[in-house]
């Protein structure tokens, strides 16, 4: 996505059934295919491949890859909406197109008839790119999950706009009709992206600042992925703090992070998991019940950053925008240097007030208050200048927004377990061989003395700390203080929120040889730092216990020796939608 002119999208056409055949061709000697798509011509599809543009520019996602980029591996899943490439042409010099075309085509496709063919459709705006099929190891752990077999697949929904049999269906492509309307951009957030892209690239104060804010599936996320391509753009890097603890972009949820970004995002959060520059393990997908932790991490995560980077920052928040939500947004604001405030909102009404630099001065924070100022502050040098910064609304307009996705895989709770599948699956060999399950790896032994248990997110009995931390997902994490033992087990008597370099699988413990048995993709080098195992309320996904291959009887942490029939014993069922008797009339 451009900044300039060419930020305005010019509907192109859609390729799809008859066209796709006639403009992609796929190599016969290897399983890859090439594509020629003409200016503003956008492919929307399900699947995964790796793109690479051979002639011309594509875009997708707000990030342009220009002829002579490297490859990029693009992803898009069910659980998401679906990835478009559109085709921007290239640059305006002369260039003897068909010529050119034709000597690049004959690198990827033997068959004269095909490159005949596709020199036929390029025009001096043609681009040509090339996909080739993407198996990693996360794909492939992913895949090794019945429920998540057909991820990458179209969803129900649109099984009846895919378009079959064409040269790209079997790479792991398959291309929507244009029934299915893919990402939407709104004017106002065509406007919101260039009024950001421009402040960063004039003459601005310092470093650009950025906070996204709105209420729950308004699009915050997705917005800030284009954000953020689209300044890579024009950048080497990009800032990202995390402020959003149950639907993170980088860690697993519960985290609050600060990480610098170098790559384009090209997909949904669950497929590039990375380690942060700085992390703290909040332990759980909301900050309701310790708002002051929340914000203090928050501040110590900023201030680990080195104050003259002058690279932009974007920080995500999260869809709570009501009462201490709201209070803790207009905290925010105050205790870091913002430059622009983005406000995401849909419909007629906003959902919640504006947060303009005006709103500010007289708004109520959780942990801040308005600054009182009388009439003798006009008069003397104690008086300080209200905070400024640039106030950008944002109308989002795509389809079922403000709404939860209810199909298979678009649920909250679901987009959390891909995040943590997403950063197990780093313990799997970059091998193309099968996936082994986690109960096959072999574990770090951690003698009980040499690191500390602590629970964020309620208090266990210490008689009771090995059952609560057995099988589950721990936080490594660093305390200040030195971790000393009395010659047995050391259990924190109350968690404290600290730095943390990752995560583990505390698979088993033995209480004999005072060890426990730790899986990780952490590396050695790191982990020597680690002095804490901290448990928090984020589960382990409950397919990594019950879809354990090559036990025959009972399976290990999964027990059926259970009555349901106990009362209290079953899932306790939360009957949502259902309407006050004071909303319906009812006195």
């Amino acid at each position: 996505m451009e900044t300039s002119e060419e930020s305005e999208e010019v509907p192109g056409s859609r390729l799809e059934g008859e066209a796709l055949h006639h403009c992609a061709q796929r190599g016969i000697q290897q399983n890859r295919a090439v594509l020629v798509m003409q200016k503003n011509q956008t492919l929307c599809f399900r699947g995964k491949c790796i793109v690479t543009c051979l002639y011309g520019r594509v875009e997708v996602m707000g990030f342009t890859i220009d002829e002579g980029q490297k490859s990029y591996p693009l992803f898009s899943p069910a659980s998401h909406c679906p990835l478009t490439l559109r085709a921007l042409g290239h640059t305006d010099y002369v260039r003897d197109d068909r010529t050119e075309a034709s000597n690049i085509l004959e690198d990827y496709l033997s068959a004269a008839a095909s490159r005949k063919k596709l020199v036929k459709k390029v025009t001096p705006t043609s681009s040509i790119i090339l996909l080739d099929p993407l198996d990693t190891p996360l794909t492939r752990f992913l895949s090794s999950f019945t429920h998540l077999s057909e991820l990458f697949s179209p969803p129900v929904s649109e099984l009846m706009s895919t378009v079959l049999d064409t040269p790209l269906n079997g790479l792991g492509v398959i291309p929507l009709a244009s029934n299915i309307e893919g990402l939407k951009i709104s004017r106002s957030c065509r406007d919101a992206l260039s009024t950001v892209i421009n402040a960063c690239k004039g003459d601005i104060d310092g470093c650009a600042v950025i906070l996204v804010y709105g209420v729950k599936n308004v699009g915050k996320s997705t917005f800030i992925r284009i954000l953020i391509n689209t300044l890579l753009n024009h950048t080497s890097n990009v800032d990202y703090l995390e402020g959003d603890l149950g639907q993170t972009e980088f860690t697993p949820p519960g985290c609050l992070c600060l990480s610098t970004v170098k790559e384009p995002l090209l997909g949904p959060p669950f497929t590039h998991q990375v380690t942060p520059d700085h992390m703290i393990y909040y332990g759980q997908s909301s900050c309701e019940t310790d708002l002051d932790g929340y914000l203090e991490s928050l501040k110590s995560l900023w201030r680990r950053r080195p104050q003259s980077r002058e690279i932009p920052v974007i920080i995500n928040t999260m869809g709570w925008v009501k009462g201490f939500g709201f209070q803790l947004l207009v905290d925010l604001i105050r205790f870091l240097p913002v430059t622009h405030v983005v406000q995401l909102s849909h419909g007629v009404s906003t959902q919640c007030s504006s947060l303009t630099p005006d709103f500010l001065r007289t708004a109520q924070g959780y942990q801040t208050h308005p600054t009182t100022q009388t009439a003798l502050d006009e008069f003397t040098e104690s008086h300080c200048p209200p905070k400024t910064y640039t106030h950008l609304h944002v109308q989002s307009e795509f389809e079922g927004v403000a709404r939860q996705g209810t199909a298979t895989h678009q649920r909250s709770n679901e987009h959390r377990e891909l995040l943590l599948l997403g950063y197990l699956s780093q313990l799997q060999s970059d091998d193309s061989g099968p996936v082994r399950p986690l109960h096959t790896l072999t574990p770090y032994q951690v003698p009980n003395t040499a690191v500390a248990l602590g629970v964020i997110h309620c208090e266990v009995a210490p008689s009771h700390m090995f059952y609560a931390v057995n099988a589950s997902l721990v936080g490594l994490c660093c305390l200040a203080e030195k971790v000393t033992s009395k010659g047995g087990p050391v259990i924190l008597s109350q968690a404290t929120l600290c730095p943390c370099v990752g995560f583990g699988v505390l698979r088993g413990i033995d209480t004999a040889r005072g060890l426990y048995f730790l899986l990780t993709p952490v590396d050695p080098s790191v982990l020597r730092k680690v002095n804490c195992l901290l448990l928090g309320a984020i589960s382990l996904p409950s397919c990594i216990l019950t879809e354990q291959p090559g036990f025959e009887s009972e399976m290990p942490y999964v027990t059926a020796d259970y009555s349901f029939d106990l009362t209290g014993a079953g899932k306790i069922r939360v009957f949502k939608g259902l309407m006050r008797p004071s909303l319906m009339g009812v006195k």
